[in-house]
């Protein structure tokens, strides 16, 4: 049963940066595609990235050019640097195994203001 625990949330203004961390358990994480969502009260969840155990990424429009996902197989962590934020970045964020759609963590609140 994959299990995933997101971290690093927090308060930051307009402009700045934070780092969001995803622990995985419970599955082969190395051969695990893994992504990150996001959702906005009032809203769906929103896609945002996604990395392949190689290292191949991809990113939603929204977001590409300032939010960067990597992962750490030795750790079984996937990371989200996100930068230039914006207001509109607020949400609960959370990290997910593209094999188990179901499966998803408590999140970590982002909240973007001033």
């Amino acid at each position: 049963q994959v299990q995933l625990v997101e971290s690093g949330g927090d308060l930051v203004q307009p402009g700045g940066s934070l780092r969001l961390s995803c622990a995985v358990s419970g599955i082969r994480f190395s051969f695990t595609v893994m992504a990150w969502y996001r959702q906005a009260p009032g809203k769906q969840r929103e896609f945002l990235a996604l990395i392949s155990g190689g290292g191949t990424t991809a990113y939603a429009d929204s977001v590409k050019g300032r939010f960067t996902i990597s992962r750490d197989n030795a750790k079984n962590t996937v990371i989200l640097q996100m930068n230039s934020l914006k207001f509109e970045d607020t949400a609960v964020y959370y990290c997910n195994a593209r094999p188990y759609p179901s499966s998803w963590g408590q999140g970590t609140q982002v909240t973007v203001s001033s």
